[in-house]
Parts: structure tokens; C-alpha cells; sequence
């Protein structure tokens, strides 16, 4: 396999342990794994015990890495919140599980974790389990056997204890038929919108009314206190037009990271292996080689029997049913004989002999796949690189002065302007949630709509507003927060009390015509859509809320009737003319539905043992901590 002969390094074995075990991630010993990894700040505690900030980030970074091999490498997909609240559960849950699993006395036998162990693929040579390869792997990522073996023991005692509690779970024959009648229930339903809007006419708000309205709720309508402001900043991109970088840095700069240059460089390729098979003494080695040699000739005679010689005579499990193909890879991803040996053919080419610890290759390069940059391609975006770092390293020279020179001089911003050569702008008037808008900075905003800048106009101090941006902003002009005057809110009052009148009188309709139609009356003036039959899965564009209704509403006698409220709007009238049952009356179509009935059932269990054993202990989150931009 791919696997097999790749470096073992390079956080490599992080990504085998989760591919090797199958306990799910959310009960897998990750606090164990990466306890004291570093920083004791928690982003959560469970019974006072934190997990840290360390422990969170390499628990998103795994899930970056899970995505990544599956192709779904979105990086927007982890700055979800829902995401991220997810990951730190799965911590949470591990921690209380692990400790049941102590608390419970749970063992699991060596005799057990042996036959784990030896039944795992990445440990398999030729159809067998590998001693040298197992402790090879665990070598070169610096673990012992029992360090290794301890964590795996932890996993299969977590999910022993799942797959216990998932095993408590059962359905009787009548249970599950109920269920699945229930699940996939049709039901065919129309609705009717009563809206508020056709009610206006009816309603009447006096002066003396809005009046009334306004004295009550004054303090709603207050303007908030409002500053007009002019800032100056000082950014590193200001320095870039000035910053000069000649050839000769550029040169240099590319021959010290040609490799960055070629990294995107991939290729791929099919190879035949004739491997050691452990043994590496010069008698052996020699009889392999000669095998291998043979096998070189054939290819050569005729190159193109490649893949079928692949799969007759290849020794890699992985590829050699593949005709040899391992797919597309990059640099560092192969042991370095073979890599050394594909990133320098053409084409179509055949190699000799690659020997690498593996046994004796044969290589066969296919495709290359995003070819280097030359020199010519990127001096250009190596320039403007050694400008920026130029600039960034000016900004780091300037910043102490212009923050010292708008403390000092506080009174004024010219003595800044003048001596970086920067302007100031002038702001419109805005107020605190204006100029968090605008800025995006808690720490500025608060200076600026702090005492000492509003009441005696000094400079704030010099604030790093985004990064390598310095900014410091002074009070021109301010306005106290003061209450809207009635004949300025008059007009929305108005029009928000005759709504609320609308809504209620749309209410009282919609309650006599549900009551009409519940007795069996012909309700006249209702503009029912035409009837959609609906199942838990196709709403058929129906609204959310209509259909969570729809499937609650007693349908034992049709048609049925009920009433939601779409806010601000009206209520929507809801009928329900026939209900069908979808459920396969062939019991061979009826047994994956009953497997998913069970799994179901199953993962509720699971779920409400993990709420009981959340609602046992204190668990605090830390939420600034967990919305940060942590790695």
C-alpha cells in the first residue's frame, strides 16, 4: 500500500492511529493523548479539571486533517460555530467517558488487545502480521509498545462501554412498525394566510394613544451618545511604496527557498515491488535483486504490460491489484530514494532499480501534475514579499515613536501627520455601535468614548487596530444621548400600533374560521393553495414551521385543521385532507429500515446516557476563548 513505503514521520502517525482505530472520535482517549501538549489556559472545565487550549486546537487541527483526506478541506467549514461547538463536546464527552470507564471497573484482556492489534492492516506484510514493522512504526514516531498499546486499550474500553449502553436499546415488532409508519408517513395538506395587513383598514390609534405609547416606553427611543472623530494611522502597507529590493536579493531569496517553489510540483506514478520480506542479510538481498532484475527486463521488453506485470509479480498489497498505480503525491511524501527517483523522470519513463528499505522498485511515472515555478514566474510575487517584510520591519522601527508622539503631544495629531507623512481622516457622526462597525476594535472604541478623550479632547493612546496597524483618534465634535422627540417618532408609532391592532384582529379571525372549519362549515373568502402531499423528508415548499406543525396536528379524522402565527405577518390555516402510509410491505425492503429504526434507537440511548452524565459534573466554557482563532 500508498502507506507502506511513505515517511512514518512528520505527524504522520497522529493520522494512523485515527485511521487504524475504530472507535468514533467523541470517545476516543484524546485527553490522554494530548495532556500537557501545552498551554494550561482551559477552553472548558469538566468537574474543575480543564481542557486546554492546546488539547482544542489539536482537536480542530485533526478535524482539518480528517477533512483534507477526505477532499472536503473547506477552511470555512471549521470558523463554523456550530463546528466548533461540536469538537469541544466530543472533548467534554470523552472526558466523563474515559472516566466512567475507570469508575466501572471496564477491563479489556491482553489476549483481546493482542488479537486488536495484530488484525490491524498497518502491521500487515504479506498477509501477515509484521513484529519489525510494528516496532519500526512505533519507533520512528517515538512511542514504546506500551505507550501505544495503553492508548489503544483506552479507546477499546470507551467504545465497549458505547457499544454496551447502544446494546440495551430494543424494539418490539409492534414499536418499530408504529415507527416506521410514523416516519414515513404521507400526508397531503394545503394552507390558507390570514393576513394582518387586510385588517388595517379596521383599526383606529388615537393621539392621545400614541401618546400614551410614547411616555411609556421613552427610554426606547433615545439616540445614543454620538461623536464626530478624526484619526490618523499607521500602517505597514504605507511603508511598502518606499521599500526598495534589489535582483540580487530576489536571486537569493528564490535559490533559499527553491524547494518552496517546486512544492506544489505533484506526480504520479505506478511501481512494482520485489521486497525483502524482512529479511536483509547480502544472500537474500542478492536473490531479491536477481528477482527484481528479471522483472526489469520483461518490463522493458514491453513497457507497455506495466500494469499487468504490476499485478502479477508486485509485492505491495496495496497497488498491485491497482497495476501498481499509487495515485498523485508530492514532495515528502515518499521515502526519499523513491521521491528522489520519480521527481527527476519524464513521462511515460521506466525506471532501474530504486532500493529502498522496503525491497527493490521498479517505477513507472505517468503524470506530473502542477509543474515548479521558475525564477522568471515568481520574482515578481518575490519582490513584492521583500517589500512587505521591508515595510513590516519599518513599522516595528516607527510604531514606539508614533505611539510615544500621540501620548505626549495628546492635544493634536499634525506633529504624527508631519512627521510619518500620513493624513488624517474625519468621520460622520457616529455612535458607540457606529464606530464598532467601522473599526471592529473594542479596546478603540472604548478609548475614544472614554472620559478623558470626550471631555478634554485628547488624543487615545495608539491602538494596533488590525495587525501592523496603529491607530489613534481625538473627539471633534459630541452629542450626549438624549431621548427621540414625539413628533420626530410620531409616524412609526402610529403605523406600529394600527399593526399590532392588525395582528390582533387577524388573530380572532383566524380563530372563529378554525373553529368553523373544525365543525365542518364551508368557510368562504379563503385562498387555499392547491393540496401537496408531504413526507418527513420533502416539504414540497412548504415553510419550516407549516411543516413541523402539519405532522402534529391529529389526523385520525380528515380532513383536520389548526393554526400557526407567521410573525408580523398574520396566521397561516393549516388543513390536513388524507394521511398514507409509504412503509414497503415487503419484508426484504422492510429489513434495512428496521436496521436503521434500531441504529436510531440506538443513538438516542447514547445520547441521553451522555446528557445524564453532563448534568452530573459542572462544566464551564470559556466561549471567548473557543470563538478565538485557535490552531
Amino acid at each position: 500500500m500508498l502507506e507502506t513505503f511513505r515517511e512514518h514521520s512528520k505527524g504522520w502517525l497522529a493520522k494512523l492511529i485515527l485511521a487504524l482505530i475504530t472507535v468514533p472520535f467523541a470517545l476516543w482517549g484524546i485527553d490522554s493523548y494530548l495532556q500537557g501538549a501545552g498551554s494550561n489556559v482551559a477552553v472548558a472545565k469538566v468537574d474543575g479539571k480543564g481542557i486546554t487550549v492546546q488539547e482544542y486546537g489539536n482537536a480542530l487541527q485533526e478535524m482539518r486533517n480528517q477533512l483534507q483526506a477526505s477532499g472536503k478541506a473547506d477552511p470555512a467549514l471549521l470558523e463554523d460555530p456550530a463546528v466548533k461547538e461540536s469538537v469541544l463536546n466530543k472533548l467534554i464527552v470523552t472526558r466523563l467517558m474515559n472516566a466512567e470507564v475507570r469508575h466501572a471497573n471496564f477491563t479489556i484482556s491482553d489476549a483481546q488487545l493482542g488479537k486488536f492489534i495484530v488484525s490491524l492492516p498497518e502491521f500487515q506484510q504479506n498477509g501477515k502480521f509484521s513484529q519489525e514493522l510494528y516496532d519500526s512504526i512505533l519507533t520512528q514516531n517515538h512511542l514504546t509498545p506500551s505507550q501505544f498499546e495503553a492508548r489503544i486499550r483506552a479507546s477499546l474500553l470507551s467504545q465497549t462501554a458505547r457499544e454496551s449502553i447502544a446494546a440495551t436499546a430494543s424494539m418490539s415488532h409492534a414499536a418499530l412498525d408504529n415507527t416506521l409508519r410514523i416516519e414515513y408517513q404521507q400526508r397531503e395538506v394545503s394552507v390558507a394566510d390570514i393576513k394582518a395587513d387586510d385588517f388595517l383598514a379596521q383599526t383606529k390609534v388615537g393621539e392621545a394613544q400614541v401618546q400614551a405609547f410614547y411616555d411609556k416606553n421613552k427610554d426606547k427611543f433615545r439616540v445614543p451618545e454620538q461623536v464626530k472623530i478624526e484619526y490618523a494611522m499607521l500602517s505597514a502597507n504605507s511603508f511598502i511604496p518606499s521599500m526598495q529590493v534589489s535582483e540580487d536579493e530576489v536571486k537569493k531569496y528564490y535559490a533559499e527557498n527553491a524547494a518552496k517553489y517546486q512544492g506544489e510540483e505533484q506526480r504520479r506514478a505506478s511501481h512494482i515491488l520485489i521486497g525483502f520480506g524482512g529479511k536483509t542479510d547480502p544472500a537474500s538481498k542478492k536473490a531479491t535483486k536477481e528477482k527484481a532484475l528479471s522483472v526489469l527486463a520483461e518490463v522493458k521488453k514491453d513497457p507497455k504490460k506495466f500494469s499487468e506485470l504490476a499485478k502479477k509479480y508486485s509485492q505491495d498489497p496495496g497497488s498491485a491489484d491497482k497495476g501498481g498505480d499509487l495515485g498523485v503525491f508530492g514532495r515528502g511524501m515518499m521515502v526519499k530514494p523513491f521521491e528522489d527517483t520519480v521527481f527527476s523522470m519524464a513521462p511515460g519513463a521506466i525506471s532501474d532499480l530504486v532500493e529502498t528499505e522496503f525491497g527493490y522498485h521498479i517505477i513507472q511515472l505517468t503524470e506530473i501534475k502542477g509543474q515548479g515555478k521558475s525564477y522568471d514566474e515568481v520574482k515578481a510575487s518575490i519582490r513584492g514579499d521583500l517589500m512587505y517584510q521591508k515595510a513590516l520591519a519599518k513599522f516595528a522601527e516607527q510604531a514606539e515613536t508614533f505611539s510615544n508622539m500621540v501620548y505626549e503631544q495628546s492635544d493634536s495629531l499634525q506633529p504624527v501627520v508631519k512627521t510619518f507623512g500620513i493624513q488624517t481622516q474625519t468621520s460622520q457622526w457616529m455612535s458607540r455601535d457606529d464606530a464598532m462597525k467601522f473599526f471592529k476594535n473594542d479596546k478603540l472604541v472604548n478609548a475614544i468614548f472614554s472620559a478623558e478623550v470626550l471631555k478634554d479632547k485628547r488624543n487615545t493612546e495608539a491602538v494596533e487596530a488590525a495587525p501592523n496597524t496603529l491607530v489613534s483618534a481625538r473627539v471633534l465634535e459630541y452629542k450626549p444621548a438624549a431621548a427621540r422627540s414625539f413628533a420626530e417618532v410620531r409616524p412609526a408609532l402610529e403605523s406600529y400600533l394600527k399593526h399590532e391592532q392588525a395582528m390582533t384582529l387577524a388573530s380572532k379571525k383566524g380563530a372563529e374560521v378554525l373553529a368553523g372549519l373544525r365543525q365542518g362549515k364551508n368557510v368562504a373568502d379563503l385562498n387555499w393553495i392547491p393540496p401537496v402531499v408531504i413526507d418527513r423528508k420533502n416539504a414540497q415548499g412548504l415553510s419550516d414551521e407549516v411543516m413541523g406543525k402539519a405532522f402534529t396536528i391529529d389526523a385520525a379524522k380528515t380532513p383536520a385543521f389548526d393554526m400557526i402565527e407567521k410573525k408580523n405577518i398574520g396566521y397561516t390555516l393549516i388543513r390536513i385532507s388524507r394521511v398514507d402510509s409509504a412503509v414497503p410491505t415487503d419484508e426484504a425492503e422492510k429489513k434495512p429500515l428496521a436496521g436503521e429504526a434500531q441504529a436510531a434507537l440506538a443513538e438516542e440511548y447514547v445520547a441521553a446516557y451522555l446528557a445524564g452524565l453532563k448534568a452530573k459534573v459542572n462544566i464551564t466554557i470559556n466561549r471567548q476563548l473557543m470563538t478565538s482563532n485557535v490552531q
